[in-house]
């Protein structure tokens, strides 16, 4: 599955924010990162858009960081392979991505994906608000944690690991706005940058899964392993190469689907990040 099976967030910004007035609404304030690979070319959905660039104790993150305002929410964007998507999946950075959101004080994350489909009944363009995955990668950090402490293991729950707050919003902003979508989904993701083969692609499907990418499972896992609500909006660009009578996935396919609907992903990410509370 191709890397670009991720929209890609470029524009971003920060904005200037009126200081709140004590603790209490600091404590409140939402802030809501968005993480996207390489679709959403300059979608000037932000507002007072400022570029921050930042480190973390697991080194740089894939891009500077983008903050700036969807309606009255503050927003945070990152590029997850880069602006000019140079970083392939297996070497994206998720544990300074995941803990450079973490550290600018976002308190949940939309990350924005394009998925290849396991399924005849999701199609190309649809939506799938995922709820399960399959992590299939072998060569990535999984865990923030290189050891524990005497005694004290830390081991994450990941029976729900998307957000069922976040997914609902989700869902109910695409009915909204009246889009073709599916309330759930297992993604399985694998390393790539290769495509799968079709013995792959069909095994996956007998797995359970629905759809397939390259870079969510691990970025939710660490999400979750360091406390941040998450939820994936993933777009159907293609059927990989699960069915005979279809052509195999190829780049050129996922970009030219992914440009014609990706509209649709930017408009669900308008209607939901200001109903997060």
């Amino acid at each position: 599955m191709s890397s670009f099976r991720e929209s890609n967030i470029e524009r971003i910004a920060k904005n200037l924010i009126t200081p709140a007035h004590n603790q209490h609404e600091i404590d409140k304030m939402v802030k809501i990162a968005i993480i996207g690979g390489s679709g959403l070319n300059n979608p000037e959905i932000l507002k007072n858009a400022k570029e921050v660039d930042v480190n973390t104790k697991f080194g740089k993150p894939s891009s500077t960081l983008m903050t700036g305002k969807i309606g009255k929410t503050e927003v945070v964007l990152l590029a997850r392979h880069g602006r000019e998507h140079t970083i392939p999946p297996t070497h994206v950075n998720n544990r300074a991505n995941i803990q450079a959101l973490k550290d600018s004080g976002c308190t949940h994350i939309i990350a924005t994906t394009a998925v290849g489909s396991l399924r005849e009944e999701i199609g190309r363009g649809d939506l799938v608000i995922l709820d399960q995955f399959i992590d299939f990668t072998r060569h990535r950090h999984i865990s923030f944690y290189e050891k524990f402490e005497p005694h004290k293991p830390i081991h994450t729950s990941m029976a729900e690991p998307f957000s069922k707050e976040l997914r609902k919003i989700l869902i109910e902003s695409c009915k909204e706005l009246k889009l073709k979508h599916h309330e759930k989904g297992t993604v399985v993701t694998i390393e790539g940058a290769r495509f799968s083969t079709k013995a792959e692609s069909r095994m996956f499907r007998q797995w359970g899964a629905d759809v397939i990418n390259m870079s969510i499972a691990p970025e939710c896992g660490l999400a979750n392993e360091i406390g941040i609500p998450y939820a994936a909006i993933a777009m159907s660009t293609d059927y990989d190469c699960i069915f005979d009578n279809l052509p195999p996935v190829t780049w050129e396919d996922v970009l030219k689907v992914f440009k014609h609907n990706v509209d649709k992903v930017i408009s669900t990410l308008i209607k939901a990040i200001p109903k997060v509370k």
